[in-house]
């Protein structure tokens, strides 16, 4: 039986895997020590499981244990990348490397980071949504102390060229970063064959709890140093402290672990259901699919429609499709998409797209609902606009 609303926002975040919930229960009651605690069973308990998450989610991205760091989230590990290395590296220089459609948790910080005396270069994409390696290559400066290219755009789900930018970034002895929050879990994320340097991931978008991410930093060749950014008791060996949420790093790694096991046959599944979901919903006169229908994620799809209000086409489906015309984290604002924006959209398109990303519990009648529902929806609100000529 159809269950409502559909949830198709994966993207925003995902619900923990029951699995994952099992695992975390312990540390809440029975196993509730401290990490930091090593004198009484207690705390050894929890240290154990903080070294099981992070053995985890070491292996899942092809780190070593050692490189892993505990955070509160991406946020906090894009902020520790950007300004710590902009302190640490300081005598080498002051310029940052990114791109237009970042996260804004990239972006915001690189517009503090300006007012420090930061000089960041914001490369352009093309429609695809992807930039281009030459410019890339083109704004390093010796000046330059960091590359921040994002792995998959979390609007479009545009995967960028993550080893051909890591290549650019080695050849120019320049220290690579890569937010790489919508990949992990839902690619084979490899830092050391992809050749990123510094790597920022969170647990609630494969299926752990939130509140909890991490921060990569490759130990040789070359050694990532970065200023801590969060003082007071020396814990995650000095780069970031503060009591660990044994709770939840228990549940990242596990979820890491999962993710890891279904990824290959999960991916296969979800990119036939988006394709599905696609192909039907490319019939409605005046659709399209915004950025690289090859290089992305395989459960995203990004659809314009014209003449139609992302937010009223969401409204007309009554609610019952968990649906984003764009970043959760920008969702409040009325402002297009400032991705879209940048990959050539007029703002009418921009503000007519949809967001719509599968994940490990949607089903195919939870896509048969989807067609029906926004096809019905697109074609109530052009019969009630005055702009648009003809109905579907």
């Amino acid at each position: 039986m159809l269950k409502l609303p559909v949830y198709l926002d994966y993207n925003a975040t995902t619900p923990c895997d029951p699995q994952v919930v099992e695992t975390m229960l312990p540390y809440f009651t029975q196993h509730f020590g401290n990490a930091a605690s090593r004198s009484h069973s207690l705390g050894l308990y929890a240290e154990a499981a903080v070294d099981l998450g992070r053995e985890q989610l070491a292996k899942l991205i092809g780190a070593e244990t050692q490189e892993v760091y505990f955070t509160s989230g991406a946020t906090e590990a894009n902020n520790l990348a950007l300004k710590g290395a902009f302190e640490s590296y300081a005598a080498k220089g002051n310029h940052i490397i990114t791109a237009v459609t970042e996260h804004k948790a990239v972006l915001d910080t690189c517009l503090h980071l300006e007012k420090r005396g930061a000089v960041i270069t914001y490369l352009p994409v093309n429609h695809e949504g992807l930039i281009d390696l030459a410019a890339l290559e083109a704004a390093i400066t010796p000046n330059t102390i960091l590359i921040s290219i994002m792995y998959a755009n979390n609007e479009t789900g545009v995967l960028q060229p993550i080893p051909a930018i890591s290549a650019i970034a080695r050849k120019h002895g320049v220290i690579f970063m890569s937010d790489a929050t919508q990949a992990v879990g839902k690619l084979p994320v490899n830092v050391n064959t992809d050749g990123i340097d510094i790597l920022a991931c969170s647990a609630h978008k494969l299926y752990g709890p939130k509140g909890i991410g991490a921060i990569y930093l490759r130990r040789k060749s070359p050694r990532v140093k970065l200023t801590a950014q969060i003082d007071g008791g020396g814990h995650e060996r000095g780069v970031r402290s503060g009591t660990l949420n044994v709770p939840a790093i228990a549940g990242f790694g596990k979820a890491c672990e999962l993710a890891g096991e279904f990824m290959p046959a999960e991916s296969q599944r979800l990119a036939t259901l988006r394709d599905q979901l696609q192909t039907a919903l490319l019939r409605i006169p005046g659709t399209s699919v915004n950025g690289s229908i090859t290089q992305r994620l395989p459960n995203v799809t990004n659809i314009s429609f014209e003449q139609v209000e992302g937010e009223a086409l969401m409204m007309a489906a009554d609610k019952s499709i968990a649906l984003s015309s764009g970043s959760a984290c920008t969702s409040a604002s009325r402002a297009p998409s400032y991705v879209l924006k940048a990959m050539g959209l007029s703002d009418e398109l921009a503000r007519g797209s949809i967001r719509f990303s599968l994940g490990r519990f949607t089903t195919a009648e939870e896509i048969d609902y989807t067609i029906t529902t926004i096809t019905a929806a697109v074609q109530k609100l052009r019969q009630l606009s005055p702009f648009y000529p003809s109905s579907i």
